[in-house]
């Protein structure tokens, strides 16, 4: 290709980008659920395939069977995260002032262990904190969080059942998709690949986080730590978000304990033993089940970390790694999109088919 060709493609790529961007932030109300629902079914699709594997108990059920059950437990799990996220919400906002008595005393301990001159009291304190934040906002948003959170999760739920409704006439929709069978079958092995990768990866994140939510909350409620259910809750959540995902979950229990607590022995036993759940996870477990599944760079991963909680907020967080995944392994099947697929990749290395195919 003339390199002015090349300039113009780069364009012209450069320009679709930005205005795919735009569409996905602006329309992020209509995208979310669709893709949450989507991600919802390839965490459905890959608990089939896992109870498949069971010893004795996969080989005994029908495929309908494991889909009913995976179906089940993922609904269920996430009516769950709504009815946590919705009941502490509410707790939350009524016990806010019973803390008050306690962050004071943890300031004003701080202000003189740090030598501090001038003590705060609650009347600086709120005349500082009214000045930067409305309290009227603050509740309206509490507010609209709750609403946000039960309409997204009835409309992830009415995708996800007619997305499993409509799987059985997937091969026939494919097959008249184009009139090329090469295109079909181009088709074919994007979605075989997406399904066997991404579905094996988010069914075993969805687990081991679960897990870590499990142990998580054991910890916590040993050492009585209020709100330890909606703190479990958001460390399950917190495990799709690569890197940061670990500080953040035990950056909220450990801020609740500094409140909570004035003893300063219990705020690090509690902290210590988050983060030993936190190291053997992601250290041993979660590298022996997933290894390096995705194929993607770390500098990958962060940058599209980064794009994606700039386009959808929290929610793009989540879904960051998934999405980036599927680009990356659709990217590979084009001879113009290639080089994109090589520098996601976490080797440069794809898989032997496309390597051979111009």
């Amino acid at each position: 290709m003339p390199p002015h060709q090349r300039l113009q493609a780069l364009t012209y790529g450069a320009l679709l980008a930005l205005i795919a961007g735009w569409v996905l932030h602006v329309g992020r109300d209509v995208f979310v659920p669709i893709v949450l629902a989507i991600v919802l079914v390839y965490v459905i699709v890959g608990l089939t395939r896992l109870l498949a594997r069971i010893p004795g108990i996969g080989s005994r059920l029908s495929l309908r069977a494991r889909y009913a059950l995976s179906a089940l437990a993922a609904f269920a799990v996430l009516a769950l995260i709504a009815f946590v996220a919705l009941d502490n919400l509410d707790r939350l906002a009524a016990q806010s002032g019973q803390y008050q008595g306690a962050l004071l005393a943890t300031i004003q301990r701080l202000a003189v262990r740090f030598g501090v001159e001038n003590e705060p009291t609650w009347a600086t304190l709120r005349q500082l904190f009214l000045e930067q934040v409305s309290i009227q906002s603050l509740v309206g948003s509490t507010v609209l969080a709750a609403t946000s959170i039960l309409s997204t999760v009835i409309v992830v739920l009415l995708y996800v059942v007619f997305l499993l409704a409509e799987q059985r006439w997937l091969n026939a929709k494919i097959d008249r998709v184009s009139e090329s069978a090469r295109t079909v079958a181009l088709i074919r092995q994007i979605i075989a690949r997406t399904n066997a990768r991404i579905g094996s990866y988010l069914a075993l994140k969805a687990l081991l986080g679960l897990l870590m939510a499990v142990l998580s909350f054991a910890i916590m409620r040993y050492y009585e730590l209020e709100f330890a259910a909606f703190w479990a809750m958001l460390i399950l959540l917190l495990n799709f978000v690569p890197y940061l995902g670990s500080i953040m979950s035990i950056f909220f229990p450990a801020t609740m304990a500094i409140v909570q607590f004035t003893d300063t022995g219990t705020v690090v036993a509690l902290v210590l033993a988050l983060i030993a759940v936190q190291f053997v996870i992601g250290n041993f477990l979660d590298p022996y089940l997933l290894g390096n599944s995705l194929n993607l760079s770390p500098f990958s991963i962060l940058a599209s970390l980064t794009v994606w909680s700039a386009l959808w907020g929290a929610p793009g967080a989540l879904l960051a790694v998934p999405i980036t995944a599927i680009m990356t392994i659709a990217f590979s099947e084009f001879a113009g999109t290639r080089p994109i697929a090589v520098l996601l990749s976490r080797t440069g290395e794809l898989n032997e088919d496309t390597r051979k195919r111009t």
